[in-house]
């Protein structure tokens, strides 16, 4: 049995949390996520683990809430989803929290 687990830092505000554990070289737990620091507080934005049985996405907001999403695939396949995932657009997740996305779509109309 081996486990990972480290914090990538993006930027001051915002990192990528992994961890798995492997058994005779499968993946048997996993979690990566996406976390920000809003309010002096690190938040989660999004995450894919396998917490429930089976692999999926959850996808916060501010206040917590989340909504989840099932994904038919392997957990192997799903954490090197979850990495290259987060790794890719970890930008554009940030601002979708925070509404900034909202703001510069309103400002630009």
């Amino acid at each position: 049995m081996a486990e990972k687990e480290y914090i990538i830092p993006f930027r001051e505000d915002a990192r990528k949390r992994h961890y798995h554990k492997t058994e005779r070289g499968r993946v048997v737990k996993f979690m990566v996520q996406l976390e920000i620091r809003h309010e002096s507080k690190w938040r989660e934005v999004v995450r894919y683990d396998c917490t429930n049985g089976f692999a999926h996405r959850d996808a916060y907001n501010l206040s917590g809430k989340h909504v989840k999403e099932e994904l038919y695939l392997s957990f192997e396949e799903t954490l090197t989803l979850a990495d290259d995932d987060i790794d890719d657009n970890w930008e554009t997740y940030k601002p979708a929290i925070l509404g900034e996305a909202q703001k510069k779509y309103r400002a630009s109309r």
